[in-house]
């Protein structure tokens, strides 16, 4: 049998940096429990349970309001969990779904009654072994009615041959991670550089400023991911997106201290007005808008 992963810090630390009121977690997951959600048998990696009880604990210990979780990719495209998760969050979270192209509206629209206002699509070969841009298209035209955003996750190495798909869209897109630019190339590297001409390109794609502990090469204290984000918020304040990524996805080594990854925070955003618009402002304007 396989061995379960335990991706996630099991004591992390309570940040220094103390976020402003209101702020939310706008990239986690849930896993499990698996007794209750089993994961999917195409599943590339087989977590620990990371439910619900200590996805809300964490966030009281970081000083996070709300959060919002994305369906993680070992849970296929039943979004049993997160619903779960949702449900008990007592209005404090939303989520971005996984669905099933062939997916009806009635179960769309189920979907967004549980709390969901996005669906994610993944390039990522290593994660899912079959990506349709033509039938993922079709989903983003049956979710525009619902007022949903799209999620893309790829990788830089792929950005050019993306355009064209990111181009035909018709919702308000969010680029997990930055396409995963190689950060040490600093703030003027040719996949910042591509990735900024990609934002520059349509003024509804927003992006997460996220995974330091996934993009750094240097590892801790991350500050090559620091030089080359930070110019980024600086200059795409109105949307950019902050999240922890607990419980850290596929993760044996390395796995962050959450409390760390909340230090890095004025890194990337230096001030108030920064991390306001980061933290609170942009989350609340694509998932809870009536807020």
């Amino acid at each position: 049998m396989t061995d379960r992963i335990v991706s996630w810090h099991g004591n992390p630390s309570v940040p220094r940096f103390t976020p402003p009121p209101g702020a939310v977690d706008a990239h986690c997951h849930v896993f499990g429990p698996m007794a209750e959600f089993p994961f999917s048998p195409k599943a590339k990696y087989l977590p620990e349970d990371a439910g619900p009880d200590m996805l809300f604990a964490l966030r009281d210990r970081l000083g996070f309001s709300r959060n919002v979780i994305v369906q993680a990719s070992c849970h296929g495209t039943d979004n049993s969990a997160t619903l779960n998760a949702i449900a008990k969050s007592d209005g404090k979270a939303r989520g971005v779904a996984v669905v099933d192209p062939a997916i009806s509206d009635s179960e769309l629209e189920k979907l967004h009654h549980g709390g969901m206002r996005g669906v994610r699509f993944n390039f990522l070969r290593r994660l899912v072994d079959d990506a349709p841009k033509d039938k993922f298209l079709e989903v983003a035209r049956r979710v525009h009615p619902l007022g949903w955003h799209v999620v893309v996750y790829f990788e830089a190495d792929i950005l050019e041959e993306m355009r064209a798909f990111l181009d035909a869209i018709p919702t308000l897109i969010v680029i997990d991670h930055m396409g995963r630019p190689d950060v040490s190339q600093g703030p003027s590297g040719r996949d910042m550089l591509a990735f900024r001409s990609l934002l520059d390109n349509r003024e509804d794609i927003w992006t997460k400023v996220t995974c330091p502990d996934r993009l750094d090469p240097q590892g801790y204290p991350w500050d090559d991911f620091a030089c080359a984000v930070a110019p980024l918020v600086e200059d795409y304040p109105d949307r950019v997106l902050w999240g922890t990524d607990w419980p850290h996805p596929n993760m044996e080594k390395a796995v962050p201290d959450d409390g760390a990854l909340v230090n890095m925070i004025p890194s990337i955003a230096p001030t108030a007005e920064l991390q306001r618009k980061l933290l609170v402002d942009n989350p609340l304007a694509l998932y809870w808008p009536d807020d």
